[in-house]
């Protein structure tokens, strides 16, 4: 429905009616790979990540809104009224793909599901994101991601032992959904496409949860449990599996050093000049310092103590031993490399001015999955979209006037 997408996934038109973050960072890496995402709002506030605020880049560009909607076209839908939703019917006709994250069944009462739309367009990828899924229990229940950290498992192992739990810095549920829901359209988009010579294009029906994208993210912190018969715990930055992995103190500040192989770990031996640590038995293999783990971070711990962050850094860096130093998100993103790789963009925007957005980190030879498109401003492109589908001024400005846009 636009001429200046360009990318892999140029040509395809998705209709976007999902809100908060779970759907719309779906719908924003469709977008960045080149579909055109028609984000379906409410006339009244639209997403409403839109008020949470502060902070903000100024009118219309809050920050947590803009983080997850670049590449998007906003139209605004009164999906509780008979003409929205016939307007949303004749959107989806013309759709590849929809995304949504109604409430178990809203959909449906609408007449907006899967099984009505294939009617009218039987090639559509039609995705829903809900807390847990369309099926099971507690599949009707509201989901936010900090309930779904506690029920997956997730808090249990994050922070420090004998500490409360806390959750993860970011929304992982919503964005482990949101990346799983994005690889599902995909998925049957690439499987719609390559249907056999004289077979119909039909679409599928995509069901992605938060509580099954973070218990598949717990990975092997599960098998560990599976294995063990004992569920992992909390270990502040330490690694179960392996040793040493994990943050120190030093004089002014912390790093993280990582020695995933005896290679490593004799290099890091060399670096400290305490060759004779490679030889304690205490310390002889992995399992050994896993083992030994106590005694090994009480020995490092000693060693880093007179030395500073910029010491420890260069010292183990030059013996080619992964250390990191800990930053905060202001200066993760002032790195030359983030700059170089394209993951701090400016945006020009109409009403701020200027936002500061994190990129994409899909890199394609003959493609950047830069942001082409500012967060769209609350329907912004509502007259647009609608005459693109068939819409005269007259009917547009009935809609408007009826209380639909």
């Amino acid at each position: 429905m636009t001429d200046d997408s360009t990318g892999p996934l140029d040509g395809v038109t998705v209709l976007d009616a999902s809100r908060v973050l779970a759907g719309p960072f779906c719908g924003m890496q469709l977008g960045d790979l080149g579909a055109d995402v028609i984000k379906v709002e409410r006339p009244d506030g639209g997403d409403q990540t839109r008020g949470w605020t502060p902070p903000s880049f100024g009118e219309g560009a809050g920050s947590y809104y803009a983080s997850i909607n670049r590449n998007k076209r906003s139209i605004t839908l009164n999906l509780a009224s008979e003409a929205g939703r016939g307007a949303f019917r004749d959107l989806a006709a013309e759709a590849d793909v929809v995304l949504e994250n109604f409430r178990v069944g809203k959909a449906a009462e609408w007449g907006l599901d899967y099984e009505s739309l294939r009617e009218e367009n039987p090639g559509l990828v039609y995705c829903s994101i809900t807390g847990y899924g369309q099926t099971g229990p507690k599949a009707e229940r509201p989901a936010y991601d900090l309930m779904m950290q506690a029920e997956a498992g997730m808090m249990s192992i994050t922070g420090e032992e004998g500490r409360p739990p806390v959750r993860v810095g970011v929304a992982v549920a919503d964005l482990a959904a949101g990346m799983y829901a994005a690889q599902s359209v995909l998925a049957a988009l690439f499987q719609r496409e390559f249907a056999d010579d004289g077979e119909e294009k039909t679409g599928d029906r995509i069901d992605v949860a938060l509580f099954d994208a973070l218990l598949a993210w717990l990975s092997y912190m599960a098998t560990d449990g599976f294995a063990s018969g004992e569920a992992p715990g909390r270990m502040g930055s330490r690694h179960p599996n392996i040793a040493p992995y994990q943050a120190f103190e030093t004089a002014d500040g912390y790093v993280v050093v990582a020695c995933a192989s005896e290679a490593i770990w004799y290099r890091l031996c060399e670096a400290l000049d305490r060759p004779e640590l490679f030889e304690d038995p205490r310390f002889e293999t992995n399992e050994k310092r896993v083992e030994n783990r106590e005694e090994l971070e009480a020995t490092l711990t000693d060693a880093f103590a007179d030395s500073t962050v910029d010491e420890v850094v260069e010292l183990l860096r030059e013996n080619d031993v992964p250390v990191g130093r800990i930053r905060d998100v202001l200066e993760a993103f002032d790195d030359p490399q983030a700059e170089a790789r394209g993951m701090y963009q400016r945006v020009p925007h109409p009403t701020a001015g200027e936002v500061q957005l994190p990129g994409s980190p899909m890199r394609f030879s003959e493609y950047a999955a830069d942001a082409r498109r500012h967060p769209p401003l609350l329907g912004e492109h509502t007259e647009e979209v609608l005459a693109e589908t068939g819409y005269s001024e007259d009917r547009i400005a009935e809609l408007r006037e009826n209380g639909v846009l």
